[in-house]
């Protein structure tokens, strides 16, 4: 098999491109990344598919074309984002079945996958445009918080939840860690809060109705996850955005 086989992508991502073949998924990983990161993917994905909860199952580690590549089974349907999308009258709605979906996850004790804590305090390490001092204040409210072991998908949003006949499955799990549920809810917060404002409030306000977090616990984590993310150098994403809030952290503080 190789790249000219399986024709063109449908779907383009910050790390990879993924292709429909053969009734199977195909995620090819740029050629800049770890060598790791499709086994990495992998067994995190593996991990969740025998927590139960709904993923593609996993087929295969291989290369295509000299690049690393993932092969899973397909699970037609649509994004919760793509269903909002049509139907945006409904998104409290839409936002609320991603919020149960976000919570069931939540409610596993990991064990064996990557400690949030580490991944958090390695990617503020190499943070661009922030000063030592900035850094080391960051790493510093990091260790003040109690470490949990709950398992977190790392990039949840609406497009990373497929609506199908057998319920909702969730993708995309190469970012999954161990750690506090708060900071996984607020990095879905800052992604949101890119597009909208009211949208990333509704699903905030949603997500600690049914939890029983208050905001102030999510969004402690604000500066902390806005320095992870300048570390991701996604172009989507406003560095000054970050910045800013990281900024209003370090001067309450």
């Amino acid at each position: 098999m190789n790249l000219n086989d399986i024709g063109e992508p449908f779907a383009v991502g910050n790390t990879a491109k993924v292709y429909l073949f053969e009734n199977k998924i195909i995620k090819v990983f740029n050629d800049n990344l770890p060598e790791t990161e499709s086994i990495n993917e992998a067994y995190k994905q593996d991990y969740a598919y025998s927590c139960g909860i709904h993923v593609p199952k996993v087929l295969d580690v291989t290369k295509i074309d000299g690049k690393q590549a993932l092969l899973m089974e397909y699970i037609p349907g649509k994004t919760i984002g793509e269903l909002m999308s049509h139907n945006p009258e409904q998104e409290e709605h839409y936002l609320s079945i991603s919020v149960d979906i976000h919570q069931r996850i939540h409610q596993i004790e990991g064990e064996c996958i990557e400690l949030m804590s580490a991944k958090l305090n390695r990617q503020i390490k190499i943070a661009p445009k922030l000063e030592d001092n900035i850094k080391a204040l960051l790493i510093e409210k990091l260790d003040s918080i109690p470490i949990e072991m709950r398992l977190c998908h790392g990039d949840y949003h609406i497009y990373n939840v497929i609506s199908s006949n057998r319920g909702a499955a969730t993708i995309d799990w190469v970012d999954a860690s161990v750690g506090n549920i708060g900071a996984d809810v607020c990095r879905t917060y800052l992604l949101y809060s890119r597009f909208s404002g009211d949208m990333a409030d509704t699903y905030l306000n949603l997500y600690c109705k049914k939890s029983g977090l208050s905001k102030v616990e999510i969004l402690e984590w604000a500066p902390i996850i806005a320095a992870a993310r300048l570390s991701e150098g996604v172009s989507s994403e406003s560095s000054d955005r970050l910045l800013e809030i990281i900024n209003h952290y370090i001067e309450a503080n």
